[in-house]
């Protein structure tokens, strides 16, 4: 799987006349062993790609939920590769696009050519690199791009319409729209920020918007769904795997993504 079935996921979902539910989870939770066995519960619970976050040390997107679940997964033997390695295994298993979610740091330990070489032989769809500006994201995103792996570049809601129109004429795989300010992290109350960020980056492209930050409820993902072309759901699943369950939550924001388009 490549790059192409991004494209070909956000096309036929389009045609469907919905968006796509893409929720995160952390390689190895609750442990390498059971990892797999998340990703195809979500899977059958209706999620059409997933974000798969490679654990790090210095998670600077990430809050309390997910940095936990990152030191646990760490603390049980999940390392950069192996979180590459379990993104392959995913994809054989459920034959759905998978993102890894990492830093830029392991990148450029391992090299951004054998990074984006793994990447590809592995069969990962598309990459995030959270600590990344669009300025120094160029130079790995020409590699995944050689490679015919996706990557994703984020906008905010201080982003301004300048950096927009250059995000855009880079050609991501998506737009990440980051929903509300801060870390990733469980929120009681939607962003306000939504349907303005969604405006302003729908006035300058049509490539595929994914909101996700801050998003933690079925109602929420509801409605940021009504807005974009995906909803990426992280931490409030993530929690639930942290507490000995498997996403059994999952099902309810598939539906609620999936219906906004109906």
């Amino acid at each position: 799987m490549s790059g192409l079935a991004l494209a070909a996921m956000f096309a036929s979902a389009r045609e469907e006349g919905r968006p796509v539910f893409m929720p995160f989870m952390t390689a190895g939770l609750p442990d390498a062993d059971q990892s797999v066995a998340v990703f195809e519960r979500l899977a059958d619970a209706g999620a059409d790609a997933f974000e798969l976050g490679i654990p790090y040390s210095d998670p600077l997107m990430d809050g309390s939920v997910i940095q936990a679940a990152s030191a646990r997964a760490r603390d049980l033997g999940m390392t950069f590769l192996g979180g590459l390695r379990l993104a392959g295994r995913v994809v054989e298993a459920t034959d759905k696009p998978v993102i890894v979610m990492t830093y830029v740091n392991p990148i450029l330990q391992a090299g951004v050519e054998t990074f984006a070489a793994e990447a590809a032989a592995l069969g990962v769809a598309g990459v995030i690199v959270a600590d990344v500006p669009y300025e120094e994201s160029l130079a790995i995103k020409a590699a995944l791009d050689e490679h015919g792996v996706g990557m994703a570049l984020f906008a905010a809601p201080t982003t301004n319409e300048t950096r927009l129109r250059a995000i855009a004429s880079a050609e991501p795989a998506f737009i990440y729209a980051v929903a509300d300010m801060g870390v990733t992290g469980i929120r009681t109350e939607t962003s306000t920020h939504l349907e303005d960020l969604v405006r302003r980056i729908r006035a300058v492209t049509s490539i595929p918007i994914v909101l996700g930050v801050g998003i933690s409820t079925p109602d929420q993902a509801k409605t940021a769904a009504g807005l974009a072309d995906g909803v990426i759901v992280g931490s409030a699943l993530v929690a639930e795997v942290l507490e000995g369950g498997l996403t059994p939550s999952a099902a309810a924001f598939a539906d609620a993504v999936h219906a906004a388009g109906r």
